[in-house]
């Protein structure tokens, strides 16, 4: 009984090990990259400059709105802060922050 089941934890660990493989789609075999793939290049960073989104400062909060703001500012991403909803705290020197207060007005837009 004891050796069926050692055999038994063998198979089953010989089952994960094959699954955790990595095929190449090209070739069929297992390895992490081809001899003839390229990887995509990174993007170029996109810093926010606030000041590119200040004129959204009192307008609506529409989509087009935070689309042009993120644009101006040259943001990669842009996100909308209501009051009271809880946010992360991290700085993302990418991101621009458009504030709004409970009529939906932009109030305040800072990079971060």
């Amino acid at each position: 009984m004891r050796s069926s089941v050692h055999l038994l934890s063998l198979c089953a660990a010989a089952v994960l090990a094959t699954g955790c493989s990595v095929m190449s789609p090209h070739s069929g075999q297992g390895s992490s990259t081809s001899a003839g793939s390229k990887s995509p290049a990174p993007r170029a960073e996109q810093r926010c400059n606030q000041t590119g989104a200040q004129w959204a400062v009192g307008k609506s909060n529409t989509e087009n709105n935070v689309a042009e703001a993120r644009k101006r500012s040259g943001a990669y991403m842009a996100r909308v802060l209501r009051p009271g909803q809880p946010t992360t705290r991290e700085f993302n020197a990418e991101r621009l922050n458009l504030e709004v207060d409970t009529t939906g007005r932009i109030v305040a837009a800072r990079c971060g």
